[in-house]
């Protein structure tokens, strides 16, 4: 499923791919919200907030993995806003490794800018986050 957020969910996982702070902050909202698993990891205990906050975000990725990949491999669309990519992620660092299926919820601002960003552990919690059905159906 293709539209104009879900190339916007693309574009957030290739530049974060490419570790590129400044693209990644054009498709950022000022205000953005992003949970992680990388924070918890890296002990942070409240969201990465802002511009700010995705700047140290990456900060922390290169400090506390060797390697970070995401595999985003299907989208889906909840409401006007709202975009659940399922993929994988592997990484590897600070004696852990992390090779696992995943689910992100992303969340748009009318500009089309992420407001919200969530790291979930499996694909059902992130669809159940987003509103839609862990079994296919809305």
């Amino acid at each position: 499923m293709d539209g104009p957020l879900v190339e916007t969910t693309r574009q957030i996982f290739e530049r974060f791919s490419r570790r590129d702070v400044a693209g990644l902050l054009e498709l950022c909202d000022p205000g953005v919200e992003f949970v992680s698993v990388t924070g918890m990891v890296a002990a942070r205990l409240e969201p990465y907030r802002g511009h700010d906050g995705i700047t140290r975000y990456l900060a922390d990725v290169a400090r506390v993995w060797e390697e970070l990949t995401v595999e985003p491999l299907e989208f889906h669309t909840a409401g006007d806003d709202t975009v659940v990519a399922m993929g994988r992620v592997y990484a590897w660092g600070v004696g852990r490794v992390i090779d696992a299926p995943v689910g992100w919820l992303w969340r748009f601002g009318p500009d089309r800018r992420a407001v919200y960003g969530r790291v979930y552990e499996s694909r059902r919690d992130a669809l159940e986050a987003a509103g839609l059905s862990p079994d296919g159906g809305s």
